[in-house]
């Protein structure tokens, strides 16, 4: 690391405490609204789902201006005990924007086709203050994918767990919809870096979209069904020189795995047998917003699709 990419906060080697993360989140600007875009989509969908609010995020900054933040879920008005139980996920990270709307789009024009065959929970933005702010971190500069396990720090990653916990047992696969943004190497990765006292490692962003499977629960046939969708949408991702995929060696072209449940990924909460963690690459030049959302509502119907057709 050189002291010229170091991050603008803290000290070089030196974790930072609470003025250091009151220092970020003061650098934090609000750039949309997550009422406009999600909640406004969501109030649209009421006729076909049952709507829930599965708890409320509330952050007070320094002049004790509070935010207050509703999360949304929406359940398949059929649901049956009799049939397998698909949990989508967006906006864990929410500055990865294809995966909210990408959520969302689904939920509003595909998720009818699998009615009566499959009970569907969405969640389509799990991170609403970090939406607004398009950064991957909540207000207390933690980062709500590294926070799924018991006595969680993060409210957004609790509320979502609480969800989730009465109908464990009962699903079939798990779809979480993310994003590999150049601002992942440019400010995210330097920022987490500077707030643990650790040294900056540059890393290659992959041009294309990928897959992350769980090094604990293979399952391969599950991703190439993923991945022979998406790529007639956007193109795979090709290894890097080492043959790798941000740092980590493929399991196959266009997927790596991670210890999820041991990172405190999103996909560790559900116990599925079938879980996928999507990552497009909206900074591609071979890429667009509409592209990116389209590739994730193909993720999600090739994912169930896949289940369907297995379980």
């Amino acid at each position: 690391m050189t002291l010229s990419r170091f991050y603008p906060l803290g000290t070089p080697g030196q974790p930072w405490g609470p003025a250091e993360v009151q220092q970020w989140r003061a650098r934090q600007v609000r750039q949309r609204s997550y009422a406009d875009d999600v909640l406004a989509a969501i109030e649209q969908l009421r006729a076909q789902w049952d709507v829930e609010c599965y708890g409320e995020v509330v952050y007070a900054d320094a002049a004790q201006v509070e935010e207050r933040f509703p999360l949304m879920a929406l359940r398949s008005r059929s649901w049956s005990s009799a049939l397998p139980t698909v949990l989508v996920t967006g906006g864990v990270h929410g500055y990865e924007t294809s995966g909210v709307h990408g959520a969302l789009r689904f939920a509003a024009d595909h998720a009818a086709a699998f009615a009566g065959r499959v009970n569907l929970l969405v969640a389509p933005c799990v991170s609403p203050w970090a939406y607004e702010r398009i950064q991957r971190w909540n207000f207390d500069a933690l980062d709500p994918n590294r926070s799924f396990r018991a006595d969680s720090p993060a409210p957004e990653s609790a509320a979502l767990m609480r969800l989730v916990a009465p109908l464990l047992g009962q699903f079939a696969a798990h779809i979480d919809l993310h994003e590999t943004t150049d601002t992942d190497e440019s400010e995210y990765r330097p920022a987490v870096a500077a707030r643990d006292g650790k040294a900056f490692e540059p890393c290659v962003i992959p041009d294309g979209f990928y897959l992350v499977d769980d090094t604990a629960n293979p399952q391969p046939a599950f991703q190439q069904a993923i991945l022979r969708a998406v790529e007639q949408v956007t193109h795979i991702a090709p290894a890097d020189a080492e043959g790798s995929l941000i740092g980590t060696p493929l399991e196959a072209p266009g997927v790596i795995a991670y210890d999820v449940k041991g990172w405190g990924l999103c996909t560790g909460i559900t116990g599925a047998r079938y879980t996928s963690i999507t990552e497009v690459y909206p900074d591609s030049p071979r890429a667009n917003p509409e592209q990116c959302i389209a590739a994730q509502v193909t993720a999600v119907n090739a994912a169930l699709r896949f289940v369907l057709a297995v379980v």
